[in-house]
Formats: C-alpha cells, sequence, structure tokens
C-alpha cells in the first residue's frame, strides 16, 4: 500500500546552503516532514502558486504550515504597522484551501495555517497579541518558544485527537478572534484561541501551536490517518 501523499505549503525566504547566501528559496523546516513520515506518510513541498489547484487531484491530505503573518486585507482590516504579510503565501494558500474545503479533502492547519483558515471562513485575527492579553509569552524573544497550559472542549474532535495533552508550546504573536464559520474547540489559559475545527467535514483541524516541534505530534498524525481512510478521531 503506497503512503497518502500530503502537501505542506512552503515558505519563500532568503536562505544560504553550500557556498551560497541570501538565495531565495521554497522551503519548510524539516520537523514538518519528520512529523508526516512518521506517521506513515509522504510530504510533498507546495511552493506559492495562486495559478490554480489542480495539485491537489494528485494529494491525500493538506497541511498549511506556520510563517508569516495574513495580511489583514483577506479579512477586511487595516494593517497593523507590526503585520508582517507574505501576499505570495495568502494568495497561494488561499486557493488551495478554498479547493480543499470544497472537495473535503483533508486538512490541518498549523499556527498561521489554523489564522489562515479561520480568514477564509469569514473570521478576523488579533493582529497584536499582546494588546489583547497584556503579556508576551505566547512568542518570549526571537526564535525561541513559550509553553502554555490549553484546554479543549468536551466532546470535540479536538478533545479526542489531544487526549492527556494539557500543555503545548507557542510562537505567535498574533491568534483569532472570531472563528467565522469554525468551531473553537481549544483555549490557553488567558483564553488565546487554540484550536478551530469544522465537525461538518471529514477532517478539518486548526491549532495554533506547533505540534510538528512537539515529540508526540498528534494533530499531524490525525491527518495522516484521515488521509488514508482511518478514523483521526481516536
Amino acid at each position: 500500500m503506497s503512503r497518502p501523499l500530503i502537501g505542506i505549503t512552503a515558505y519563500v525566504e532568503p536562505a544560504g546552503w553550500a557556498v551560497w547566501r541570501d538565495v531565495p528559496a521554497a522551503l519548510v523546516p524539516q520537523a514538518y516532514v519528520r512529523a508526516v513520515t512518521a506517521a506513515g506518510g509522504r510530504a510533498v513541498v507546495l511552493p506559492p502558486d495562486d495559478a490554480d489547484a489542480d495539485v491537489l487531484a494528485v494529494l491525500d491530505g493538506l497541511l498549511l504550515a506556520g510563517g508569516a503573518d495574513v495580511g489583514p486585507e483577506r479579512y477586511g482590516r487595516p494593517p497593523d504597522p507590526r503585520t508582517e504579510a507574505r501576499p505570495d503565501r495568502d494568495a497561494g494558500e488561499l486557493a488551495l484551501l478554498a479547493a480543499a474545503l470544497a472537495a473535503d479533502l483533508p486538512l490541518l492547519g498549523v499556527c498561521r495555517g489554523m489564522q489562515l483558515l479561520a480568514a477564509a471562513c469569514g473570521g478576523t485575527l488579533h493582529q497584536h497579541l499582546p494588546d489583547v492579553v497584556g503579556h508576551e509569552r505566547h512568542r518570549p524573544a526571537p526564535g525561541v518558544y513559550g509553553s502554555h497550559p490549553v484546554r479543549f472542549a468536551a466532546g470535540s474532535r479536538a478533545a479526542a485527537v489531544m487526549a492527556g495533552v494539557d500543555r503545548v508550546n507557542s510562537y505567535h504573536h498574533q491568534g483569532v478572534a472570531d472563528p467565522g464559520g469554525l468551531r473553537v474547540t481549544g483555549w490557553a489559559d488567558d483564553g488565546v484561541v487554540e484550536a478551530v475545527e469544522d465537525p461538518g467535514r471529514r477532517f478539518v483541524l486548526g491549532v495554533q501551536w506547533h505540534p510538528e516541534n512537539e515529540p508526540d505530534p498528534r494533530p499531524v498524525t490525525a491527518l495522516v490517518r484521515a488521509a488514508t481512510g482511518q478514523n483521526a478521531f481516536v
């Protein structure tokens, strides 16, 4: 039996390797690939491309990766000066997201990916969480992950996937303000939205933390299970 193909949306950022420095590169952190592979999937890197979403025809699941901020014009708000958007990612990923939802393709949004999912479903974002919660524990320092308690709604799909987990990592300065057509099913101890889902679809889950960097990346494993037709919520 062949492994399910899981598309992972990519960053486009200056990168360096060997003798090359500051070369624009399409890339994803290896942690995403490792988590998909460990769950039995085959990772396929998807650079930004808004020409069409035809690649979904050969994929079994889609993972919207973390990264820079979602452009506030995507949810009808003026930009905060601290928002750092990537219009190419927004355009390409929103095309994939819309097509994946229409096809009921298993979908996981991670950090930025959860925020993009909320925006696509009619929601809005807080553009700078410290203004809302009064602290910076969700992104304590550049390149440093925070950690905080988390709780999940009883009976939700997020609770089933994360059974027994009461703490997650954190690295973000924006967050979901209004989930639009999604259901909020996870919260940090300060009330920040940590999980959203669409219980009417086969598998649509958004998580604010980075499961690919956890020893037990359960949301990624659940995505791969859903992509193979298994019950992801066990």
